[in-house]
C-alpha cells in the first residue's frame, strides 16, 4: 500500500482505533502536535515541522553553571585556582566564575625552583586572597600566605602528636636561627640548634643557611604569630630510636668501631653509629691515665671493646685497654717468688700500700710487711711517689695478684755481721777479763 500524498491533509485526522470504529478529533494546532516523523496509524499519515524550527536545549554543564551562585572573593580567603599563564611577573590564576587574579613574584618566595617548575598551565594551586579588587577587576593573590596558613594547622597538629617536620634555615640572629616551614616563618633558639662544641655560633649558623633540617615543634601561638622549633629534640628522638635498635644488636665482648664525640674528667663518649657509649678513665689504658686527652681526642675514630650493655638503664660501657694485651700477659712470666723488684708507691690505704712494679703491674704491701715495728698507718713509713726495693712474697698470675714486702727486702739487702764462735782474746781484752775475775779481799784479812 502506497503512502498518501502530503498535500491536502485535512485539519481533522481520522485515526482508526478499532475495526469499524471512527473517532473525530479536532486539532486546533496541528503543526505543534506533529513530532517530527511521519507516523502511519491505520493508514493515516501525520507530518511534523522541520527540526530547524526547534529552539536549542542548554547542556547539563551550562545549566549547572547558571544554577551555581557567584562566589564573592574576600580578603583572607584561601581558594583553589587554575594556572592560566606563567611569566617573569608571576602567575595568572583563574579562581572560577570568570574571575582571575595574579600572584606576583614577591608572593611566591617560599616556592622552590623544583616546585615552580611544576606550575604549568592547567595545574591547580592553593592561593590566599590579599586584595579582591586589585587593578582592572582582578585579585591580588599569594602562594606564600596560603602555604603559611596551611602550615599553621600542620604545626598545631604536630604539637599534639609530637611528630617532626622538615624546615629550611633561611637566616639567623644572636638568639638562634630563622627557618621556613612550607611558607611559614618559625624560630629555633640557639640552645636548640646542633652546633659543634667550641665552634663560633654566628659562623656556624651562617654556614648552615639554606640547609634542610628535621625539627620538633615546641610551641605554636597563632595569635602572636609565634612558632618555636627544636633541632636538638628531633635529633635526640631520632637517636633514641636508633639506640633501641643498637641495644638489641650489641653483644658484650664484641669489638665495634666508633667516633669520639666528647670527653670529660671521668672518661670519653663514643658514637657507635646511633648510640653513645662511655669509656671510663679506668678503661682507657693499662697504664695510669692522668688526662683523657692523652689517649683520645674529639673526632678521633677508634675501635672499642663492648664491656657491658645495660638495656634497662640504656647504658653502654666500653673499653680501650681490653683490646690490648695485659701487663701480666706481657711480663707476668718474668716475675718470680722472692725476687727483688723496684716499685713506686701509688696509693695508701688503712691496710697497706699499693706499689707499681714492672710495666704498670701493681702489687700490695700489707701493713705488716712495711716494717718490723708496729704502726697504725702506712704513711708512717712510706708516701705516694716513693720508690724503693721490694720483695715478691706472693704471686698469682691467673688472678693478677701480687704480694710485696718492704721489710723483707730491707732485711735481704742489710749485710750481716760475722761472729767467730771461739775468738782468741787480744791483750786488752784478756787483761779486762782477768781484772773482772780478781777476788776482792775478805774482812778477815
Amino acid at each position: 500500500m502506497e503512502d498518501p500524498p502530503l498535500e491536502g491533509i485535512p485539519t481533522v485526522a481520522s485515526v482508526g482505533v478499532a475495526r469499524g470504529a471512527r473517532v473525530w478529533t479536532a486539532i486546533t494546532h496541528a503543526r505543534k502536535l506533529v513530532i517530527g516523523v511521519i507516523i502511519k496509524v491505520s493508514g493515516v499519515v501525520v507530518a511534523q515541522e522541520p527540526e530547524t524550527d526547534r529552539p536549542k536545549q542548554p547542556s547539563m554543564e551550562e545549566l549547572l553553571e547558571e544554577s551555581t551562585p557567584l562566589m564573592e572573593l574576600r580578603r583572607g580567603d584561601i581558594v583553589e585556582g587554575q594556572v592560566m599563564r606563567v611569566d617573569s611577573d608571576g602567575i595568572l590564576v583563574s579562581v572560577g566564575h570568570k574571575s582571575e587574579g595574579v600572584v606576583p613574584q614577591r608572593e611566591m618566595r617560599s616556592v622552590t625552583p623544583e616546585t615552580a617548575a611544576r606550575y604549568q598551565v592547567g595545574e591547580f594551586i592553593q592561593v590566599l586572597v590579599l586584595d579582591a579588587s586589585y587593578g582592572e577587576g582582578g585579585a591580588l593573590l599569594s602562594i606564600d600566605k596560603a602555604r603559611g596558613e596551611a602550615s599553621w594547622e600542620v604545626l598545631e597538629n604536630l604539637v599534639e602528636s609530637g611528630s617532626t617536620i622538615e624546615a629550611t634555615i633561611t637566616g639567623f640572629n644572636r638568639g638562634g636561627a630563622v627557618v621556613d616551614v612550607d611558607g611559614l616563618q618559625a624560630f629555633i633558639p640557639l640552645s636548640q640548634i646542633i652546633i659543634a662544641t667550641g665552634a663560633d655560633h654566628e659562623a656556624a649558623l651562617a654556614a648552615r643557611v639554606g640547609e634542610k633540617i628535621t625539627a620538633k615543634v615546641l610551641e605554636v601561638n597563632r595569635r602572636r604569630n609565634r612558632a618555636v622549633l627544636s633541632e636538638r629534640a628531633a635529633h635526640r628522638e631520632q637517636r633514641e630510636g636508633v639506640k633501641d635498635q643498637m641495644l638489641d644488636a650489641l653483644q658484650e665482648g664484641e669489638t665495634r668501631h666508633g667516633r669520639v664525640t666528647g670527653v670529660s674528667s671521668f672518661g670519653a663518649f663514643v658514637d657507635l653509629g646511633g648510640a653513645d657509649g662511655l669509656i671510663h678513665i679506668s678503661e682507657m689504658s693499662w697504664s695510669p691515665v692522668s688526662s683523657i686527652e692523652e689517649v683520645v681526642q674529639i673526632g678521633q675514630e677508634v675501635d672499642v671493646f663492648v664491656l657491658r650493655v645495660d638495656r634497662e638503664t640504656r647504658r653502654i660501657a666500653l673499653s680501650l685497654r681490653r683490646l690490648e694485651p695485659t701487663p701480666w700477659d706481657r711480663v707476668g712470666s718474668d716475675l718470680q717468688l722472692d725476687q727483688l723488684v723496684t716499685g713506686t708507691i701509688t696509693k695508701l690505704t688503712d691496710f697497706g700500700a699499693f706499689a707499681r712494679v714492672v710495666d704498670s703491674i701493681e702489687g700490695l704491701i700489707h701493713i705488716s710487711e712495711l716494717t718490723e715495728r708496729h704502726i697504725r698507718h702506712p704513711k708512717e713509713v712510706v708516701d705516694v711517689g716513693d720508690t724503693m726495693k721490694l720483695k715478691i712474697v706472693s704471686l698469682d698470675p691467673e688472678r693478677h695478684r701480687l704480694g710485696l714486702s718492704l721489710k723483707q727486702a730491707e732485711a735481704d739487702e742489710t749485710p750481716k755481721e760475722y761472729r767467730d764462735p771461739d775468738p782468741v782474746p787480744s791483750g786488752e781484752s784478756l787483761f779486762a777479763e782477768l781484772a773482772s775475775e780478781e777476788v776482792e779481799p775478805s774482812d778477815d784479812e
